[in-house]
């Protein structure tokens, strides 16, 4: 058990940036969670660090601003590693919220369809999110309904990479939608030159 400084753990994503544990706790009691989980209410601080050093491992202070602070039982390589690992998931589901804009037009050409929709699908397999929006222009805003099934047909194409999170919706003389990757979804090359509506 190492009794050195608070280590400092950088974090891009709100967790604290230091750590303090064992006689660098500056609480005169705490809350203690034991290396299982299990509460163990609130000890002196002493009480806590000794319990700690019967089981070889560190107390660890992981909820400072609490009213006592919360401390863990638990050797500090372990604790850091977990913070490393949440930091991580953190990120990822992060970037998997990333949102890129696709726009259409209700007269599209068919070529150019098929290579919207191929830029939806390789941002889908990077894991972000695509909204589509459509431009109502002149005449066509006296018949969105051209442009919902439009809509609706590009997100039927797109079911192989992804699933509608926000249907087709009309704001004024646009139309959006909201697309979200399919969980798991693993890359692969998709090229196709018309639209494939039988996909599943």
């Amino acid at each position: 058990m190492r009794d050195e400084g608070p280590h400092r753990v950088h974090r891009r994503l709100g967790i604290q940036q230091y750590i303090r544990f064992n006689q660098k706790i500056r609480a005169s009691e705490v809350r203690t969670i034991d290396e299982d989980g299990k509460q163990l209410g609130v000890l002196p601080v002493n009480k806590a660090l000794a319990l700690a050093q019967e089981r070889g491992m560190d107390l660890v202070e992981v909820a400072p601003n609490a009213t006592p602070p919360v401390c863990r039982i638990i050797g500090i390589g372990k604790y850091k590693y977990e913070q490393t690992k949440r930091e991580h998931e953190a990120r990822k589901h992060q970037q998997s919220t990333k949102i890129k804009e696709i726009k259409m037009r209700v007269n599209i050409d068919p070529h150019d369809y098929s290579i919207k929709l191929n830029h939806m699908r390789t941002f889908m397999l990077d894991g972000m999110k695509v909204k589509v929006s459509l431009q109502l222009r002149g005449r066509e805003n006296a018949h969105p309904e051209f442009g919902m099934e439009l809509m609706r047909r590009a997100g039927n194409d797109l079911q192989d990479a992804s699933r509608v999170e926000v249907p087709p919706k009309r704001q004024g003389r646009s139309i959006h939608m909201l697309l979200t990757p399919i969980k798991g979804l693993a890359k692969k090359p998709h090229t196709t030159d018309e639209p494939d509506n039988n996909a599943q």
